[in-house]
């Protein structure tokens, strides 16, 4: 539902509570609320019938399996896996992240998120954890470049047919500013390669491009004329230059990337210039960008 839909069901809600229950929700700690919600989903799952489990099952977009065959998928993230560079991390991530998460790093609306009883949220975009490993890595770390790959959960709705979970492929880079967009050109260097490697290798004749936006900063609009798209010259994989894109303006800080298949009809992935470590640390010359790519649409381009 929308955000108004959302506040009129709330509305109703309140309303046809006892007077006095909200401040006193609103009232008790963060381990005596987990103790009420707990007590509460314990006697709703006391009452669940087998019959019920199998409805939901058939119904509910949230429990439904994904329809991708699982041996490929396997396969083909494997091999991407393989095409990382050496001293890109991987990090198995918990499928849990602190609650806000979302929120506090990207500024996601929480209603898109899945929370939980425990103070935690299911994990929405591995972009946002691997942000916050990022920030605590920096810490001992010159620079951080990470990896990870997570089926995550959308509580939005995508329409008929589109599962609210599904696979992606991400990366995060986190690095402190040398100055002129140097290190900026570096990491988007970095990001595309690989999606550039990925690609003309996994999809090569399914069209593949990689797209790049300029959002309002002179400096790294130099540096992707003067550094980055030299970089990414040549090869199967174009770099396709999308001004008219607005969307992600705000969400990414310099630049967005785009990655697609057909031509740039099918866009399998995401990612651009973010200010989530610089506030993480509370450093604003911390440097981050961030990319991911959905291996589930990726699987049916795939060469076998």
């Amino acid at each position: 539902m929308d955000g108004d839909e959302l506040a009129g069901a709330e509305r109703r809600v309140w309303a046809a509570m006892p007077e006095g229950t909200r401040t006193a929700l609103a009232g008790l700690s963060g381990a005596d609320l987990r103790t009420l919600l707990l007590a509460v989903a314990r006697d709703r799952a006391a009452a669940v019938r087998p019959s019920e489990v199998v409805r939901r099952w058939r119904e509910d977009r949230f429990v439904r399996p994904a329809g991708a065959d699982p041996r490929v998928l396997a396969r083909v993230e494997a091999r991407m896996w393989q095409l990382l560079p050496a001293d890109v991390s991987g990090v198995e991530l918990s499928p849990v992240v602190p609650v806000g998460t979302c929120s506090a790093v990207a500024r996601g609306g929480q209603n898109r998120i899945v929370t939980t009883m425990r103070a935690s949220e299911v994990l929405s975009d591995p972009t946002n954890a691997l942000a916050v490993e990022a920030a605590v890595r920096r810490r001992r770390q010159s620079e951080v470049h990470l990896a990870a790959v997570h089926r995550v959960l959308r509580a939005q709705d995508f329409g008929a047919g589109a599962s609210a979970h599904f696979r992606l492929f991400a990366l995060v880079s986190s690095a402190r500013d040398t100055g002129s967009g140097g290190t900026e050109a570096r990491l988007l260097v970095r990001h595309l390669s690989y999606w550039r490697t990925v690609l003309a290798e996994l999809a090569p004749s399914a069209v593949p491009q990689l797209h790049v936006t300029h959002f309002d900063d002179q400096v790294v609009r130099e540096r992707l004329a003067d550094t980055v798209r030299p970089a990414l010259a040549g090869g199967t994989v174009p770099l396709v230059d999308e001004p008219g894109r607005t969307r992600g303006r705000g969400y990414y800080t310099g630049c967005a990337l785009r990655i697609s298949l057909l031509g740039g009809d099918l866009e399998i992935g995401d990612g651009g210039l973010t200010d989530w470590t610089a506030r993480l640390t509370g450093d604003a010359k911390e440097r981050c960008l961030i990319s991911c790519l959905a291996t589930e649409r990726l699987v049916d381009h795939v060469v076998h």
